[in-house]
């Protein structure tokens, strides 16, 4: 590290006592492991610091930039914090959290489910019940949650996108045009650009280089302009956030950070419509509710939503587990390190879960209300995928975790897991199929 670094990383140590003098880091994450946050607030300091070159870039309209070299950003290896902490998952493929029974969240803003209701093409995505699935994996009812077609687009993003977008556009006015910026692996990126489109804005769409190139151009179809960042999704997001500050832009980002949680917060009120549909859907074929919900995990707030939903005051039975791929498995690794932790990213099949780092807005309800969190691996999905396709499901690779990981830990690991998850022969298991085939080709 070069001294002019050593200053950086002194002002976010400096950042974080503040932040833990002032309570805003939750009592959980001030413990042996809270140095792991660090790296977030290591970064933000670093990013600070301007490159020379990197505004003119910008300003020039240029549409490839590289992160690596403009901002240093600390990583931790999976393998060394496992050695390091003693801990050791409950099997190669998953974590058994131990959650707070007695812990509820707050209630979601509802107003979202109303707003999308009244937006034309909106409709209920299918819930589709599929026995052969059931008895497979040797319980009572299997239901898949299809979002291969969401208010035009080939996955659930939209409902996040679209919400918070009109609560932005409600607090900063639409007399002139203003310009949304975010960062993408693939869907949200597309969804955003959609949805400032119909609102009449202009977005711009910082995307990493291992998202499928038809997935970019998808989001060019869509309006925006894209600037393609030679890094990972973390480094897209920090340049989108650099962009917006620097030009008075507004971030809509489905990741939150210390500082920034009010819109993220926004677009997983928005994820929301998503579980009420399936509580309706289910109360027809009548089932009170689900007993086990499998959520495919990138930065966490899809997860959040489902947390927030099932762990309502008189009510928490219904058990809620995340699926990562095993490039990018940032909630798993954080739990086993027992604070935030950022992981470096590889290639997956999984563009949109391939995410290193929890957000901040997640990561308490993870903690608290989270059961267990899956790894799947690559080789996995076309299986997966092709299963649901056979059965009438749309599933991309991100779509098809769900049904991937859940087949993988209940052949590995099946009497653990079940006892963990109080999953029996009767159990109603809902796989969360957050994507069609055309969001993400592979």
């Amino acid at each position: 590290m070069t001294a002019g670094d050593g200053s950086f990383a002194a002002r976010a140590g400096a950042r974080w006592s503040a932040l833990v003098e002032e309570r805003r880091i939750p009592q959980h994450e001030i413990g042996g492991l809270a140095h792991l946050d660090r790296s977030d607030l290591v970064a933000d300091a670093v990013s600070d610091r301007r490159v020379d070159g990197v505004r003119r870039r910008l300003d020039a309209g240029s549409s490839s930039l590289s992160a690596r070299s403009r901002i240093p950003r600390p990583r931790l290896l999976y393998a060394s914090l496992a050695a390091q902490n003693g801990c050791v998952p409950s099997s190669p493929t998953w974590f058994a959290n131990r959650r707070d029974p007695a812990w509820s969240a707050p209630s979601p803003d509802r107003s979202a489910v109303e707003f999308h209701r009244q937006l034309a093409g909106y409709a209920v995505t299918p819930l589709v019940e599929l026995p052969q699935l059931a008895r497979e994996l040797d319980v009572g009812r299997v239901f898949a949650k299809d979002e291969s077609q969401r208010l035009g687009l080939p996955a659930f993003k939209a409902l996040g996108a679209s919400w918070a977008v009109r609560r932005v556009l409600e607090r900063v006015g639409t007399s002139a045009p203003a310009t949304i910026v975010t960062a993408t692996d693939g869907n949200h990126g597309r969804a955003v650009a959609r949805w400032a489109l119909h609102f009449g804005q202009r977005a711009t769409v910082f995307v990493p280089g291992v998202v499928h190139p038809d997935a970019v151009e998808s989001i060019r179809a869509e309006g925006a302009h894209v600037v393609r960042v030679d890094g990972s999704y973390d480094d897209a997001v920090e340049m989108a956030f650099e962009l917006g500050r620097e030009h008075g832009h507004v971030l809509v980002q489905d990741t939150a950070w210390f500082g920034y949680e009010e819109i993220p917060g926004w677009i997983v009120d928005g994820y929301d419509t998503l579980f009420v549909e399936i509580d309706i859907q289910l109360a027809g074929c009548g089932v009170r509710r689900p007993d086990l919900v499998v959520v495919p995990t990138g930065v966490g707030s899809l997860l959040q939503a489902a947390i927030v939903h099932y762990r309502q005051p008189g009510d928490a039975s219904t058990a809620v587990v995340s699926v990562e791929p095993e490039s990018a498995a940032c909630v798993h690794a954080s739990l086993l390190a027992g604070g935030r932790t950022v992981v470096d990213t590889g290639s997956t099949l999984m563009a949109g879960l391939n995410c290193g780092t929890v957000s901040t807005l997640a990561w308490p309800a993870i903690v608290a209300g989270l059961d267990a969190a899956l790894v799947i691996d690559d080789p996995s999905i076309s299986g997966a995928s092709q299963a649901l396709a056979d059965l009438g499901v749309d599933a991309g690779p991100c779509g098809a975790a769900s049904l991937a990981a859940t087949r993988n830990v209940l052949r590995s690991d099946a009497t653990a897991f079940r006892r963990h998850v109080s999953v029996d022969a009767h159990a109603t298991v809902v796989l969360l199929i957050t994507e069609g085939a055309a969001a993400n080709p592979w």
